[in-house]
């Protein structure tokens, strides 16, 4: 039976009543505060891991952020997209009076103030962005990258009529086939595999009745999960949901195929044209490699020597595929300089607007990383034509 975004469910003697939300939406936050005091439960399910919910609860936690350790560890496309994704989500929040995710710590909120247990029934957010950066191919990860850039600065403004439409299944299920359609193995990972992933959690729960507070786009999947969990065809097992799948061998060999091409135009110039053409042609996709690199990080206003570091390492960076010349670019940025705690404690709203993300010390030395890999990484393929014409001649 269905009323408004709300769905219930009678299976093997259990009653699940879902509540699909909008996670910038006033009206889904008294919404939930409503269905649990009416419906009593004994249990309250959400939307949320336990990191998602420190954020939201423990101020000092963007305190314990240690930047140089997460490009060192690899992890800057992540903290990247965890903050653009944050940032859009604010913005829209913005306009309504509400943070992103308001609606899931009101159901907490609610629950603990009438004695009734929670649970978080949400896989860990790193763990699906890195699924879904794993499932993509070369394509599809820049087609990512510019979705979340282009959310990241768009100026759109979202009324509140247009967020409450989005818990509308025809909305929904244009938003899905568009995100189907351009990238399938994001909306697998993102959508499909946590519509799983939360229906389990929700079925493992303890408790004959149970309020589960989940985003709208989750509720037919989430719901048709726990049908067929109920009848014996579903899972409950998440493990294999919660493990990152190893890299395909074509995964393993791209990082090698750039500096192997460029290292055998350079030796198949010496053997045409002798050492001298060959040295030239060296030191000319240097030039175009860390050039470029140098030109990204200017762009991202970075610091004379990360702008320097990023000219000397995007060649060696280039040669070595464990590293990144946003790595080197990034690291020296956060060194020389250092985030303040204003810039951390500021970090989430400066994010929201062009002027705060080059004012705020941490998000710029992101920048530094992005636009510097990015730089580099064109001027490779620029030289690539480049350096095969003066072979070929």
């Amino acid at each position: 039976m269905n009323k408004g975004i709300q769905t219930r469910l009678t299976l093997q003697d259990r009653e699940i009543i879902l509540v699909g939300t909008a996670h910038v939406s006033r009206e889904s936050i008294e919404e939930v505060n409503q269905v649990i005091r009416e419906e009593k439960p004994g249990m309250v399910c959400v939307e949320l891991d336990a990191g998602r919910l420190a954020s939201m609860t423990q101020q000092d936690s963007w305190e314990k952020l240690d930047l140089v350790k997460v490009f060192k560890e690899g992890k800057g496309f992540l903290l990247m997209a965890n903050l653009v994704l944050s940032s859009f989500q604010r913005r829209l929040g913005q306009n309504m009076g509400v943070k992103p995710g308001d609606e899931m710590k009101a159901a907490i909120d609610t629950a603990t103030e009438l004695g009734i247990p929670y649970s978080l029934c949400d896989r860990e957010v790193q763990l699906t962005l890195k699924r879904a950066w794993g499932s993509c191919g070369f394509w599809s990860k820049n087609k990512l990258l510019a979705t979340l850039l282009s959310s990241a600065f768009t100026t759109e403004k979202i009324d509140e009529a247009q967020i409450e439409a989005l818990k509308n299944k025809n909305e929904l299920d244009n938003m899905m086939g568009e995100l189907a359609e351009y990238l399938p193995e994001v909306k697998k990972v993102l959508i499909d595999e946590r519509d799983q992933y939360l229906a389990a959690k929700i079925w493992a729960s303890p408790g004959s009745r149970i309020v589960a507070v989940i985003g709208a786009g989750h509720m037919g999947g989430v719901s048709a999960h726990l049908e067929k969990i109920a009848r014996g065809e579903g899972f409950i097992d998440t493990s294999e949901l919660e493990q990152i799948p190893p890299p395909s061998k074509i995964s393993k060999l791209t990082p090698w195929i750039i500096p192997a091409l460029i290292a055998a135009l350079i030796i198949a110039g010496f053997f045409k044209s002798g050492g001298a053409v060959s040295l030239s042609m060296l030191l000319q996709w240097m030039l175009w490699n860390g050039s470029l690199a140098a030109l990204g990080t200017i762009i991202a206003w970075g610091h004379p020597l990360s702008v320097l570091t990023a000219f000397a390492g995007a060649p060696i960076a280039t040669l070595n595929p464990f590293v990144g010349v946003g790595l080197f670019a990034g690291v020296v940025e956060a060194t020389v300089r250092r985030p303040r705690v204003q810039d951390i404690e500021h970090l989430a709203e400066d994010i929201t607007s062009l002027r705060g993300l080059y004012r705020n010390r941490v998000s710029k030395a992101l920048l530094v990383f992005f636009l510097s890999s990015l730089g580099g990484m064109i001027g490779n393929f620029i030289s690539i034509p480049f350096l095969t014409n003066l072979v070929v001649k």
